[in-house]
């Protein structure tokens, strides 16, 4: 290949040692065969890529955390992935109460090196999702209620472009891209290379809680956990998942910022119901609390490729839509890690009005994605069209997606991620990447 630019950086071509463990994913369907890897050590190695890739016409994925959930999002066959999990500085100024860190950070890192100094760094259910992708799709995860989205707490950010330009992005300068990452999500607008993020002091204690019942009760506990969990004190998140009929349960997982007392007495309404088969509610200092939420995930890749679907509910479920559920649940892998998984909504996310950041979807009660999962190749097809059905069913009793959990199956699916924001982002896209440079199959196209 000729080329003006030279790759920068760790570069990993095709045939190179090393080149398999840089194809892998944490979702093995996802796993691609691209023409060359750019691990970035520094922001000039993203911009060089970018060049070097549109001298020679290759497509570009850009890549953090290894966790994106749809193919061909963060690896493409014969393309140039832009990998910047080297690029790992966190810098904290405690006087502000801000925090910049490198794109190429995984969740869990920022949240325990943040907690050690007495911060709060918000986080979704994983601590090895990368901060790069995490930020500009949401964030969603337990602490959404007190501190809001991950991107609500984004206040600037260093970006480069498709002509290999570094732009800086904040409330005075481009702000209309720092509204765009705010929920817009990644790989539409160019390669993030860091991110700053305003702090919240932590608390020196928390309770975190998981409480487990058997399968055959996940209707009744469904049923008052989506009337208790979005209207219960704001300090307290909770995720609640229910895994196949053959060899899953129901698991309640999550945090409450205050005592262990206070938590008991508002968690009663829900651990009351049906019969638990477990139940662990500890207050722990804030550092243990973060370590308790985010349990180390399976090593990569994992060994389940997954099909994922999301969206918001906006009332509790009526008996069709958990008769749907069941039927899924019935047909899920057994023992496998597919299922259904709500999170709580309100609080902090819903005092941003929809049109004030790109997340769109702030008045929901709760969030709702569910995952078919298998290990051998042959059942894909099946599995895909599991999760795909049983969203067509549900599409009465639930709006909009969830960028960070796609769907290749959603047809038009600007307006189903982005609601009435669609519009403005495809102008926004217009303008730092007209000639639509950074694509993938659900990406905001130019106008």
């Amino acid at each position: 290949m000729k080329s003006k630019t030279r790759l920068t950086g760790r570069v990993i071509f095709k045939g190179d040692p090393g080149y398999d463990t840089a194809r892998k994913n944490w979702d093995p369907h996802t796993d691609r065969f691209p023409k060359v890897f750019v691990f970035a050590q520094r922001t000039q190695d993203v911009a060089n890529a970018i060049k070097w890739a549109r001298e020679n016409n290759v497509p570009i994925r850009p890549r953090s955390g290894r966790h994106a959930l749809e193919t061909n999002l963060s690896q493409v066959n014969g393309g140039i992935v832009i990998d910047v999990s080297d690029m790992k500085k966190i810098r904290l100024n405690k006087k502000c109460g801000t925090v910049v860190v490198e794109t190429g950070n995984r969740v869990g890192r920022i949240v325990h090196s943040l907690a050690r100094q007495g911060y709060i760094a918000p986080f979704g259910d994983s601590p090895s999702v990368g901060i790069g992708g995490i930020t500009p799709g949401g964030g969603i995860g337990p602490l959404q209620r007190t501190v809001g989205l991950i991107c609500d707490n984004l206040i600037a950010l260093e970006m480069v472009d498709a002509k290999g330009r570094v732009i800086r992005a904040n409330k005075k300068k481009n702000a209309d891209l720092l509204w765009a990452t705010q929920g817009g999500g990644g790989g539409n607008f160019g390669v993030y290379t860091k991110y700053k993020l305003n702090v919240l002091r932590a608390p020196d204690q928390a309770t975190v809680f998981r409480v487990t019942w058997p399968w055959e009760q996940f209707e009744r506990i469904v049923k008052v956990w989506q009337r208790w969990a979005p209207s219960i004190d704001t300090r307290l998140g909770s995720e609640l998942s229910v895994g196949p009929k053959k060899g899953g349960n129901v698991v309640m997982l999550g945090m409450f910022l205050g005592s262990k007392t206070e938590a008991l007495r508002l968690l009663q309404p829900i651990i009351s119901v049906g019969t638990t088969t477990s139940k662990v509610i500890k207050q722990l200092p804030y550092t243990e609390a973060v370590t308790f939420m985010l349990a180390p995930d399976p090593i990569l890749p994992q060994k389940f490729s997954n099909q994922f679907s999301s969206g918001f509910g906006r009332k509790p479920f009526p008996d069709q839509a958990f008769k749907t559920m069941r039927e899924f649940l019935e047909k899920a892998e057994a023992n496998s890690p597919a299922g259904f998984f709500f999170l709580n909504w309100g609080g902090a996310i819903s005092r941003v009005r929809p049109k004030d950041t790109a997340f769109y979807w702030r008045k929901a009660k709760f969030y709702v994605e569910w995952n078919s999962s298998w290990v051998n190749p042959s059942d894909a097809a099946t599995n895909i069209a599991l999760t795909r059905e049983t969203r067509q069913k549900l599409l009465p009793y639930i709006v909009g997606s969830y960028i960070n959990v796609p769907d290749q199956g959603i047809k038009n699916s600007g307006p189903v991620y982005y609601g009435k924001n669609y519009a403005r982002l495809r102008k926004i896209k217009t303008k730092y990447d007209p000639k639509n440079v950074f694509n993938n199959p659900q990406s905001i196209p130019p106008l």
